[in-house]
This record gives structure tokens, sequence and C-alpha cells, in this order.
């Protein structure tokens, strides 16, 4: 509900600042070619730089990045050659590309995610004021046919729904990569990755879970500050994306834990108890809670989803959030596993 009576607080000296904008890319040179021309064209007035971190790349994205630093005079292209020993992941490339950033405020963002619009730049350093040190963005992935594009989808509303919500609770507890904000200083007083660089993932969501909190951190839900992510085109893909990202939840802090916990335990409870008390207490009163429960939902949800224009999805939603008991089977497995070793 707090995502859905959301006001942002509007600026009327809007102040601007120099933003440095990094991307870690490792062989993406088809993404890079369809994508950084978007962040590179940013129509920002203020000074800014776009930092691309090549990590050890094999494609033909050297050659790419060389090519467009000729027409960008704001890209810098940093070149790395040798993977960095003890340190999985993408940590070490964001790292590097943090530290060599000009600017105080880095934006974040991924090789394969495309600014909404020509804004984006301009819209999510609007945020900060003299308290906010991170900014938590939104990035839907692309609207495309079928039903694998329509759970990707809402799996990526549900959790920006939640941590969202969370933040504006005064319980930060993750951010998302792919549209993320902070000060360098921060990040330097932080100690960068330290805490966590010998697991491959959460250079995004452990980062932020340590250093966020209800003062310092403010969300952006503004249309132009959305950027795009292509979506997986495979059920194997996916899996293999949401298994990785799962891995890292484990180091949330407890209190996090514990709440996120108890709301998915609570959900995947909801249907498992309503099935047994319509087969063995009531059926007629287990519907009357179902429907009661389904009213609030759809009211939430899709005043969520129109402010997130994931609107598409509002007629689906009593069925997406029956996926979501499905959903808790096949990735709660992810907890305890191991994490892979890259980030590629």
């Amino acid at each position: 509900m707090r995502l859905v009576f959301f006001k942002s607080q509007s600026q009327q000296h809007q102040q601007t600042h120099p933003v440095s904008v990094v991307i870690c890319a490792r062989d993406e040179a088809e993404n890079l070619a369809n994508n950084l021309p978007g962040i590179l064209a940013q129509e920002y007035p203020t000074t800014h730089e776009i930092i691309v971190v090549n990590d050890n790349s094999f494609d033909e994205s050297k050659y790419l990045l060389e090519e467009l630093k000729k027409s960008f005079k704001q890209l810098n292209v940093i070149e790395l050659t040798q993977e960095a020993k003890m340190i999985p992941g993408k940590k070490f490339p964001l790292a590097i590309g943090i530290k060599s950033a000009r600017y105080e405020i880095v934006l974040l963002s991924d090789a394969d995610c495309l600014p909404a619009t020509k804004n984006w730049i301009n819209s999510m350093q609007s945020t900060f004021t003299n308290n906010t040190e991170i900014v938590l963005g939104y990035s839907p992935f692309q609207r495309e046919r079928g039903l694998l594009n329509k759970l990707i989808r809402f799996e990526c509303f549900f959790t920006a729904m939640q941590y969202l919500s969370y933040a504006l609770a005064g319980i930060p507890y993750m951010g998302v990569g792919r549209n993320l904000s902070y000060k360098k200083s921060l990040f330097l007083k932080q100690k960068g990755f330290s805490a966590h660089n010998n697991i491959p993932g959460g250079d995004d969501d452990l980062f932020i879970n340590a250093v966020a909190n209800k003062k310092n951190t403010a969300i952006n839900i503004n249309p132009e500050s959305f950027t795009i992510t292509k979506p997986a085109k495979t059920w194997e893909k996916w899996i293999r994306q949401k298994n990785r990202h799962y891995t890292t939840s484990k180091y949330y802090k407890r209190i996090h834990k514990f709440l996120l916990g108890l709301f998915a335990m609570s959900h995947f409870l909801f249907y498992t108890l309503m099935v047994l008390s319509m087969l063995f207490y009531s059926w007629k009163l287990s519907l009357i809670v179902y429907f009661t429960r389904a009213i609030f939902q759809m009211l939430i949800y899709s005043k969520s989803m129109i402010r997130l224009k994931e609107n598409d999805l509002i007629p689906f939603i009593p069925l997406l959030d029956l996926w979501m008991f499905i959903y808790y089977l096949i990735f709660a497995p992810a907890l305890i596993k191991k994490p892979l070793q890259t980030w590629k």
C-alpha cells in the first residue's frame, strides 16, 4: 500500500549534479551496440560521463567501444585483461568502474538495459537531496508475447513492489543493479564490496542491504527513470538467472530475512490451508476468505501495476498470484545452494 500512495516530492528549484554512469560488460558486443547509444545520447545539461568496464571480453566489444568513443567524448572505456584472483563475479570490474568515476553521484545499469527515455540520468539524479545517498530505481523487463514473458515481468514487478515499499517503510533491504544510484563516498566508506567479495553475486542487493537506512534511501518510480531490460527467452535460462540471484538472499540482515520469509510463508500457506479447509472444514467460508483477500489484492496490485506501467498484467493478477505458490516451490532450493563462481 505504501507504493500505491507514494507521492514524490516536487522540487521547485531542482538541482543538477555531475553524474558518472557505470556499466560492466563481458562479451556483450551485441547488447552494447543496441543499448549503449541510448545511454550516450541522454539529454542531460550538466557534466556527466559514461564508464564502460570491458571485463575480459573475447568478442568484438573492444573495437565497438573504440568506434563509439570517437563520436562520444563522454565515453570512458576501461579495459580489463586479467581475472581478479579470489574475487569471483562482477564485483571487481564494477569496483574498478566506481573508483574510476570522476563524480560523486554514480548511476549503475547493465549492458542489456536501455533507458526508457532520454531523461533517465536527469530523473534519477533529481531524487538526490542533501540527506540522500541511495536512489532505488525500477527496471522492468521488455514486454513480449508468451506466458514466460508475463511470468518474468510479474516476478520483477512483485520484487519491486516489495523492495520499494520496504524502502518507503524505512526498512530498505535491496536494490537492483540494472537501475541503481548511490554516492561514491558511500561506496568508499563501506570499502566497496570487501565484506562479501567471496560471493559472486550481491553487488547490488548485498551492498544496499549493508548501507541503506531509512534516512539515506529514496525511490524513483517516475517512468522517465526506468530502464528496460531484455528478458530471458527460455525457461532454462530464466531459472538459472533466478537461482543465481537467490543464492545471495541468505546473507541479508536477520530482520530482512525474517520479514521476507514471513511474507513468503504466509503467501505459500494461504493456498495450502485454503485447500485443506475446503476439504475438511467449510468450502463456503474458505471461498469467502479467498475472495475477500482477492478484492484487496486486486486493488493494491492493479494500482501498483499502473504506477509501474505494467497495466497489461492486471487481468491476470489472480492467476499470477497463484503462480507464486509454484514459484516458491521451484526456487526455495536456491536459498541453500552454493553460489556459482561466475557472473556470465
